[in-house]
């Protein structure tokens, strides 16, 4: 009886050790060909340089922004090709602001400075499994975007559709105004100054798989923007604009994103 236990244990061990050199520990991830699909947030922070900006706005008496960077939210979406292993292509948004406030005590007068930065386009990535859950991915992503640098000025008077400080009565019309400034009767003036540019980010990237359908993302880029035209009000052609006025910037960004993995 003894002998047959032992004999049956020891079969048992030996066929133990077959199936478990069948399945090498741990899974030989980084010879895998990737495959899926998947999208979601992609915040993150853009470090462009707005000294040429904020020059401009304290000629003027505003508050310049900020220094330390643009916090970025948006989205990306990528789905493997299957043609080139391992190739995704896919597409992302991202969008940010920042502002700032002054108020001249003296006239009474507020300025108020909003920079928005946005851009989205195509995304070409090739991937790298490293090893078990873990990827490197680097490519770079092709599209459209610009900034829009959005100026205000405010008295602080109240705004009347008629009379002597109303944008229609004959001494608040901006059509009829003789200032040196089109529309300096009414109490608040808006600028809008946009800036569209043709966008090129390379990225790198690691992606983390938690789960088979979850995945967190951390990656860096850089944010190029080139051949810029600069309208006023959406609508008039804005010359004169200094080449080092841009969005361009170091990024860096996260990723939760839910997919296939």
């Amino acid at each position: 009886m003894r002998t047959t236990v032992l004999m049956l244990t020891v079969a048992a061990l030996c066929a133990s050790l077959g199936f478990a050199q069948d399945e090498p520990i741990p899974p030989k991830r980084s010879h895998m060909v990737k495959v899926g699909l998947f999208g979601g947030l992609t915040p993150g922070m853009i470090f462009p340089n707005v000294k040429p900006i904020n020059d401009f706005l304290q000629a003027g008496g505003a508050a310049p922004l900020k220094t330390n960077g643009v916090f970025m939210l948006g989205g990306a979406g990528a789905a493997y090709i299957m043609i080139v292993p391992n190739l995704r292509v896919g597409g992302v948004g991202m969008s940010g602001s920042i502002s700032s406030t002054s108020l001249d005590a003296a006239t009474n007068i507020l300025r108020d400075v909003q920079l928005k930065i946005g851009y989205g386009g195509l995304t070409v990535e090739y991937v790298v499994p490293i090893f078990e859950h873990l990827d490197f991915a680097f490519g770079t992503m092709l599209g459209g975007g610009g900034m829009d640098l959005t100026l205000r000025k405010s008295n602080g008077g109240s705004n009347t559709w008629t009379g002597e400080q109303g944008y229609l009565g004959a001494a608040g019309n901006v059509f009829t105004a003789s200032g040196a400034e089109l529309g300096s009767p009414p109490n608040n003036v808006t600028r809008i100054l946009t800036g569209s540019f043709y966008i090129i980010v390379p990225s790198v990237a690691f992606e983390y798989a938690l789960t088979g359908w979850f995945a967190l993302r951390l990656g860096a880029s850089y944010v190029g923007m080139v051949a810029p035209t600069w309208k006023v009000d959406s609508n008039y052609d804005l010359l004169g604009v200094p080449s080092n006025v841009n969005g361009n910037g170091f990024m860096v960004n996260l990723g939760l994103l839910v997919g296939t993995f």
